[in-house]
């Protein structure tokens, strides 16, 4: 299940290649700026505050920041807010922790304007690519953008991919006798009523990259994600499709005992339920080995501009890099900081083990995939 550390470097060759990647309240938002003149809602590097001494500084001026869709136990959030809370002394909102990345751009488009509207957004790729196609975001380039590798970022900095994983399918061993471990086992007849995935593949990252997978291990490819549909349409005829979302909460109660998921998601899991006497086992299928990296950005009309920044400068410290990977999640940065020394090796040894390297749909070919999926979606899972 677990990666020696010799298999860090087919992460690092994955990470190299191009790749193509989660509600607030009213309130009356007002135009920050830091000392010096300089317009935080404008600033497109630490630089240009002069310094992130003087980013710092403006950040907690404003004293707070407001996320959404970052759940505690997803790719280790929990303790990344810690973190930063304790680094800088702001205070992070947290709202609606389970939101998926569609709803992350709804309170995008309907809180503008207000307050406690999000101030950064964590997305799966196809809603970041959109979402800067809508101009809802603020270019912004972190300090370490130039180390992340071409094809992982917006030019201009409009998103910039952060951290990511394989496609996985999470079992309950204590109540499945035999795991599934690819996507064909989970047609199987002993498996009716117990697949479950992590939302709806229309608005969450993690689902549309499961029905990628399922194209991959049908035939399919980046190209042409409807064998997917069509996998999971069968799925629902032979009545093992559970359309529960899966949380630590439904694996706890039993409603979901198989699951495709991230597998930093359901690794992370592993130790959780162990605790509460579930035997939590994780496989990346063979059949549908499907990698993608979610990403960063900043809203445009961000209430907390500095904040908003210096979050993203955290997320792509070592630091960050390294909170990522202890929570089973591949950080973008992890080729560098391999290479200088910065990474923290026993976590990147206890990477769940995939073999060989993965390639990665492009822009184009995720739009393609996402616009199929809309149109067909519910359609195949109905009845």
């Amino acid at each position: 299940m677990f990666a020696s550390h010799a298999r860090v470097a087919g992460v690092i060759a994955a990470l190299t290649v191009a790749t193509a990647a989660c509600g607030a309240a009213p309130g009356t938002q007002q135009t920050k700026a830091s000392e010096g003149g300089v317009n935080a809602k404008t600033a497109t590097s630490a630089a240009e505050f002069g310094g992130l001494d003087k980013l710092v500084e403006a950040a907690k001026k404003e004293g707070n920041l407001h996320v959404i869709a970052l759940p505690p136990d997803w790719a280790n959030y929990g303790e990344i807010i810690k973190g930063f809370t304790a680094k800088y002394g702001i205070k992070i909102e947290s709202e609606d922790p389970d939101a998926a990345s569609a709803d992350e751009i709804t309170a995008v488009k309907t809180r503008k304007g207000q307050d406690r509207a999000p101030d950064v957004l964590d997305l799966g790729q196809s809603f970041a690519i959109s979402g800067a196609k809508e101009g809802l975001f603020a270019p912004y380039k972190v300090q370490a953008f130039d180390k992340v590798p071409e094809g992982q970022k917006e030019p201009t900095g409009l998103w910039t991919n952060d951290y990511g994983g394989y496609v996985s399918i999470g079992c309950d061993a204590k109540k499945i006798s035999t795991c599934p471990t690819s996507f064909a086992d989970l047609l199987k007849p002993e498996y009716k009523g117990k697949v479950a995935m992590n939302g709806n593949p229309t608005k969450s990252g993690s689902a549309f990259a499961g029905v990628y997978a399922a194209s991959i291990a049908s035939g399919g490819s980046f190209d042409d994600i409807q064998p997917g549909i069509e996998f999971f349409k069968k799925l629902k005829a032979a009545g093992n499709y559970n359309p529960v979302e899966t949380t630590p909460a439904t694996i706890e109660k039993g409603e979901t005992q198989i699951s495709i998921d991230w597998d930093y998601n359901n690794s992370a899991y592993v130790s959780e339920m162990s605790a509460k006497g579930i035997d939590w086992k994780v496989n990346v299928p063979a059949d549908g080995k499907y990698f993608q990296l979610y990403a960063q950005a900043v809203n445009k009309d961000a209430p907390h501009p500095a904040a908003a920044r210096l979050w993203q400068e955290y997320l792509y410290s070592a630091e960050g890099q390294n909170l990522y990977l202890k929570g089973f999640a591949r950080p973008v940065l992890l080729p560098v900081m391999t290479t200088d020394g910065s990474v923290d090796k026993a976590a990147a040894d206890a990477l769940p083990k995939v073999e060989g390297t993965p390639t990665f749909p492009s822009p184009e070919q995720v739009d393609a995939a996402k616009a199929k999926l809309a149109s067909g979606w519910d359609a195949a899972i109905s009845g």
